[in-house]
């Protein structure tokens, strides 16, 4: 839980939360907007005041102040909010210095990768630096785990790039009927999203860190260690190197998320599905057609969009049957997360295909897996963030 304020600004007044953030200036405090509507309807229930989701920070706002409000006085009202969050989750992350609130990275585990345009060009090999040595790195039960042949599907995150806007979860969450499970169920680390946003405050001054988002989702890993411990083979490979889940036949022993050194695996505690639909009976009809609709006590992941693969692969057989010509065109499989995405910085393709976006991509020195020390060889790899601020705002 956190204190809830009252802040007043030219006679406007706002109760909010507050979430103390490392890195904010002192004497600031940042508004989110578009939050707070008050209305009555079932999914909003007991979501915070009068059935708000949020706080409506536009009843501070004035047109002459436009987005920053000078003069405003702050104080506490000696109430408290609970707020749910899941950067906690699913943590991979090594020993951490801690400061206050802010969990500093560093790099006996490089989870994120980042470094300055002025070090790279000194040192365009750092990414690999970071990289345990090659006779460290676990031994696999397979020579060559996977086919090579035909499609082979991967993925490429430009840190670089990435704003953490979160737009690619909201898009994931949209095409893959996953359900909204409510905040209670968040806080009881229950969330359904399949892809979070990891969040890293790195640097050596807990007053004035630097910020790193980086998506994680399910790796689609060539030597998964979750099909390794599934009794029923409810996770398999597919021959295009797709980590799949077959719904029908996952018993929900949680062993592969157990298993899974990322964490990006999501249990369906309950009929979250029933529950929606029973509360409002339009929310069937926004569900896709091409997903199917996970049951209460499976295991559910991200899967590369596979509706979206396999429409492509039925578009190219169609279009190729005078031709013979049955390939897929590179850039014709865009994945939710990757449409969304405002700054490009998802790449969805066949590494099979030298000439495609993302085998280019791979092919960078900025190119790392992450955990590659297990030995696993995830097909979602990452670019590693470089920073080029103006000298002039230091």
């Amino acid at each position: 839980s956190t204190d809830l304020i009252n802040i007043e600004v030219d006679g406007r007044s706002m109760t909010i939360a507050a979430f103390v953030t490392p890195g904010v200036a002192e004497n600031c405090i940042a508004l989110p907007l578009g939050y707070g509507r008050d209305f009555k309807a079932s999914v909003a229930k007991g979501l915070g005041p009068q059935h708000q989701a949020g706080f409506n920070t536009h009843a501070l706002r004035a047109t002459a102040a436009g987005f920053v409000l000078p003069g405003a006085k702050v104080s506490k009202t000696g109430q408290t909010y609970l707020i749910a969050t899941t950067q906690d989750h699913g943590r991979m992350r090594g020993d951490t210095v801690l400061g206050g609130a802010l969990q500093i990275e560093k790099h006996d585990r490089p989870i994120v990768r980042h470094t300055s345009l002025e070090e790279y060009d000194k040192n365009p090999g750092f990414v690999r630096e970071l990289d345990l040595a090659e006779e460290q790195h676990l031994r696999s039960l397979w020579d060559e785990p996977n086919e090579r042949d035909g499609n082979q599907w991967g993925m490429v995150i430009n840190l670089t790039t990435c704003i953490g806007c979160n737009a690619c979860t909201i898009a994931c969450q949209a095409e893959n009927n996953i359900p909204v499970v409510g905040k209670e169920r968040v806080l009881n680390g229950r969330e359904l999203h399949w892809i979070r946003l990891d969040r890293y405050f790195v640097g050596d001054d807990d007053q004035n860190p630097e910020l790193v988002m980086q998506p994680m989702a399910c790796a689609h890993c060539e030597t998964a260690p979750c099909e390794q411990v599934c009794p029923v083979a409810a996770t398999v490979h597919s021959v295009e190197g797709i980590n799949e889940m077959v719904y029908n036949r996952c018993v929900g022993t949680r062993y592969c998320s157990n298993n899974c050194p990322y964490k990006v695996r999501r249990f369906n505690f309950f009929n979250y599905q029933k529950e929606n639909d029973e509360r409002n009976p339009l929310y069937r009809m926004q569900k896709s057609n091409d997903v199917t609709v996970r049951f209460r006590g499976v295991m559910e992941k991200c899967t590369y969009c596979i509706q979206r693969v396999n429409g492509a692969k039925i578009a190219a057989k169609v279009a190729g049957k005078d031709t013979g010509d049955f390939s897929i065109k590179d850039g014709a499989i865009v994945p939710a997360c990757g449409q969304a995405c405002p700054t490009q910085a998802i790449t969805f393709g066949n590494i099979n295909d030298p000439e495609a976006k993302v085998s280019k991509l791979k092919k960078l020195d900025r190119n790392y897996a992450v955990l590659e020390f297990l030995n696993i060889r995830p097909r979602t790899t990452y670019l590693a963030k470089i920073r080029n601020p103006n000298p002039e705002l230091g």
